[in-house]
């Protein structure tokens, strides 16, 4: 391999973001607030988006978001390109649920209107909780903020959420190198409490075996984020 190939190979750079939307179904639901921010530039993104549908009273009541503040907004297939252009080709996309939602959303809205995504990387800040900080009773984005003694901020709201997530995962990873968390998030996890549920941070060992087997029956344990904790149930003998 030619060093010149390594060492000029850009380097990781995390962006940070959140969306608000009308409701939790990728496929049905749309993003009505996006918001990003660069630490490197220290620059921030913020729009909202036009979802060409009305807002079901449930989200608004969450995000505070009306239809009038969205009216006179752009579609997705603006906004979604200038937050493509924000973010650069690079980037590593970090959000609270990343997985089971903002990246979802993200790119069924990308589908959607013909917009093409970056071959980015993505880092779930919840799936590092749950896996790095087990002690925790809650991985919830306004539980880990009263932990880590991060000011109050109005709760989602997309902007908001993206400057406490920032301030929250720093101070979760210290000074890693993105290349780094991605690698110990793909690492095997040694499960050792609940990660969700009514019984989330209690040691496995105390979890009801009629509970493991109620989850199990309604297919907790298929989604690919439960494979270990599927397999350490498995290895305390309460599951077969």
């Amino acid at each position: 391999m030619n060093p010149c190939n390594f060492y000029c190979m850009p380097k990781l750079k995390a962006i940070y973001y959140d969306t608000e939307t009308t409701g939790v179904k990728p496929d049905k639901d749309r993003i009505i607030e996006i918001a990003a921010y660069d630490p490197v530039r220290k620059e921030s993104f913020v729009q909202f988006v036009n979802p060409r549908c009305p807002i079901p009273a449930e989200s608004t009541a969450i995000t505070g978001i009306t239809d009038e503040m969205v009216a006179a907004c752009p579609s997705f297939e603006v906004v979604g390109q200038a937050f493509i252009d924000f973010c650069g080709p690079d980037a590593v996309l970090i959000a609270h649920n990343n997985e089971r939602f903002d990246k979802l959303f993200l790119e069924a809205e990308c589908s959607r209107n013909s917009l093409t995504l970056p071959s980015w990387k993505y880092i779930d800040s919840l799936k590092w909780s749950r896996k790095y900080r087990s002690d925790l009773p809650s991985h919830s984005l306004q539980n880990l903020r009263e932990v880590y003694g991060i000011a109050a901020n109005q709760a989602h709201r997309a902007l908001d959420d993206v400057m406490v997530l920032y301030e929250i995962f720093s101070s979760m990873v210290d000074d890693l190198e993105m290349e780094t968390i991605l690698e110990l998030l793909s690492a095997p996890t040694n499960v050792s409490r609940m990660q969700f549920g009514k019984y989330q941070g209690r040691p496995l060992s105390e979890v009801p075996a009629d509970y493991v087997r109620w989850l199990k029956n309604g297919g907790a344990f298929d989604k690919s984020e439960n494979r270990e904790l599927k397999e350490a149930f498995e290895k305390l003998g309460v599951l077969k």
